[in-house]
């Protein structure tokens, strides 16, 4: 089995439910007591806020790739960053260690491609929903992501850092994301990325009826099985 590095803590939250995902997949393959060989390395996630609003994403990505290199010292032998939003930097980090990044919009991207999909709704942050680093490696396997309208960008931004990041969630906010969801669906979208690890802490698939894409499950299970190959 190979050993996962997990680059946790964006926010803690999320990264449980990484854990927990990882294990149970594990144990489903393998049955027994087996679970997966995890290193984490867990951020101080105020940090990483303080220095995206800055936009000083030369500085968030020499602090991902300080941790990746932590993983690859401790014996990773492949790594994932447990947020959607600090892919933007994702290839930067990658390039600065040489064990191999599971990178998350490849295996959504996998997901929404098996569900015969062509047209997703992308939910996020701000910067993943506007930044092309995100949509634009989902057209390279031939989907179009479309996103909200600027005002409801800013609403969904917000309640993810004031909110979903430090474990709120409320009904509220739950028909937000619900009605952000059903203007996408009625502007073509197929499928909605929850493209934020905390979104899918709110947002529940009995919650609409659109296929929602969990990005912190496909990109848990994708580690496991990838920990599995050749094992």
């Amino acid at each position: 089995m190979k050993t996962i590095g997990l680059i946790g803590g964006t926010s803690w939250h999320s990264t449980i439910t990484y854990y927990r995902i990882i294990n149970e997949t594990v144990a489903k393959k393998l049955g027994g007591h087996n679970s997966a060989k995890i290193i984490l390395t867990s951020i101080n996630y105020e940090a990483i806020e303080r220095l995206a609003h800055k936009n000083d994403w030369k500085g968030i990505a020499t602090l991902l790739s300080d941790e990746a290199k932590k993983l690859e010292g401790a014996g990773a032998d492949f790594f994932l960053i447990c947020a959607n939003t600090l892919h933007k930097v994702a290839d930067e980090v990658e390039g600065n260690v040489k064990i191999p990044l599971l990178h998350m919009v490849d295996a959504v991207a996998a997901e929404i491609k098996r569900n015969n999909l062509k047209k997703v709704g992308l939910l996020g942050t701000t910067f993943t929903m506007e930044d092309r680093s995100y949509g634009g490696r989902l057209a390279k396997y031939g989907l179009e992501a479309i996103v909200p309208d600027e005002t409801t960008r800013k609403e969904i931004h917000g309640i993810i850092f004031n909110e979903l990041t430090k474990g709120i969630f409320t009904e509220e906010s739950r028909n937000k994301y619900k009605a952000a969801i059903d203007s996408l669906k009625k502007n073509g979208a197929e499928g909605i990325i929850l493209g934020c690890t905390e979104i899918p802490l709110l947002i529940r698939p009995e919650d609409v009826d659109i296929p929602i894409f969990d990005t912190t499950k496909i990109h848990s299970i994708a580690a496991a099985e990838t920990a599995l190959i050749s094992a």
